[in-house]
């Protein structure tokens, strides 16, 4: 069984390999394409539509080939879901949606999980308090966890094969820490996870840099809808631990998205006012090329990933000391880039402060 399933999964990557230069082309015959401008890093024309290759993969890869092991209710409704954000996505690249339009879409196909394919928030263990029966909370919260992590992977999609690779670093942290530590008891959402990671695994090399085809609106979306409904699935009776681990799981894509609304609050611009000051934009600004910045960033997920591994073999204090220096260890890296603003550095001048008064005394 072990090793039908490694079959199936390496049969995943080359199968995405094969059809992503078919996407490629059939991306150019309908105008699926992104064309430069001050927003975008590329210089021509570059087609999307890349995560159509991912898509077919994946569905080959779990309504096929591991047909057997899936719950035939659940994953058709997540099919469902999936049906709503590639249609959505193919849509955006070709004809170019309005942001409400969008949001309209990831709603629909958050509905088909939430109903059809189980996937729902129900409870919740806060520590300290007990467990609190969510109710009808259920669906707006389930909403809004998906509508927020399809966003956030759907915005840090700035870079030649950023999204993609980041996406693999969270998905393999999330399918090892639901198989080995979590014990959720549903082993067809790792085989899920890990198909989705062989699909992504095929299509990155045309994707990295210097890229051939970009993941579009197509597989930002896709990938971020699958990685909300798969965290979902370890969040049904949610507690402490499990929702800080697909938090810090997806720490990079989160982060941006954060800090990117706090900026354009201070800045008293739009939420959805676009800008060329994400994480991405602002390692390359200064100093960073292309493929530099790709890879901090790729390093940065590991990070992320490796503390929330941490987690599971924490107790109740240290998981909340181990969140608290994380946070500001976050926030001093977000400042010295300058992230938010030059000018806005609240713990980085606290602390030349305590330094500065302390050498002040030293000196006296």
């Amino acid at each position: 069984m072990k090793l039908r399933i490694i079959v199936c999964l390496f049969a995943t990557m080359i199968i995405s390999a094969l059809l992503t230069p078919f996407v490629r082309k059939l991306a150019f015959k309908v105008g699926a394409l992104d064309d430069p401008n001050k927003r975008r890093m590329n210089k021509i024309p570059m087609p999307t539509l890349g995560g159509l290759a991912i898509f077919i993969s994946y569905t080959l890869a779990t309504m096929v080939m591991m047909r057997n092991q899936m719950p035939t209710q659940q994953l058709f409704g997540i099919f469902a879901g999936e049906i709503c954000i590639i249609g959505t996505g193919v849509i955006d690249d070709i004809f170019v949606l309005k942001p409400h339009q969008k949001v309209f879409g990831i709603s629909l196909g958050a509905l088909m999980v939430y109903f059809f394919g189980n996937v729902q928030m129900t409870t919740i263990t806060i520590p300290f308090l007990g467990m609190f029966h969510l109710g009808w909370l259920s669906l707006p919260i389930t909403w809004i966890w998906i509508l927020a992590i399809t966003n956030a992977v759907n915005l840090i999609d700035g870079l030649d094969g950023l999204a993609t690779g980041v996406s693999i670093i969270a998905l393999t942290t999330m399918g090892i820490t639901g198989m080995f530590f979590l014990n959720i008891g549903n082993t067809y959402i790792s085989l899920m996870i890990f198909s989705l990671v062989a699909a992504e695994i095929g299509f990155l090399p045309y994707n990295f840099f210097p890229a051939r085809i970009y993941l579009g609106d197509t597989g930002s979306l896709f990938i971020g809808f699958m990685i909300s409904v798969f965290s979902l699935n370890g969040l049904k009776n949610a507690t402490f631990v499990t929702v800080i681990i697909p938090v810090f799981i997806l720490g990079v894509p989160i982060t941006d998205t954060v800090y990117a609304i706090i900026r354009r609050l201070l800045n008293r611009q739009p939420i959805s006012h676009a800008d060329k000051r994400h994480l991405h934009h602002r390692l390359m600004q200064i100093g960073l090329t292309h493929r530099q910045a790709v890879l901090v960033i790729y390093g940065i997920a590991l990070i992320f990933s490796f503390i929330s591994l941490l987690y599971p073999i924490s107790n109740v204090w240290g998981s909340i000391l181990l969140l608290v220096a994380s946070l500001l260890g976050l926030e001093l890296f977000v400042e010295s880039i300058g992230l938010i603003g030059k000018n806005r550095q609240p713990l980085l001048n606290f602390i030349k402060k305590i330094v500065k008064n302390n050498t002040s005394r030293s000196n006296h």
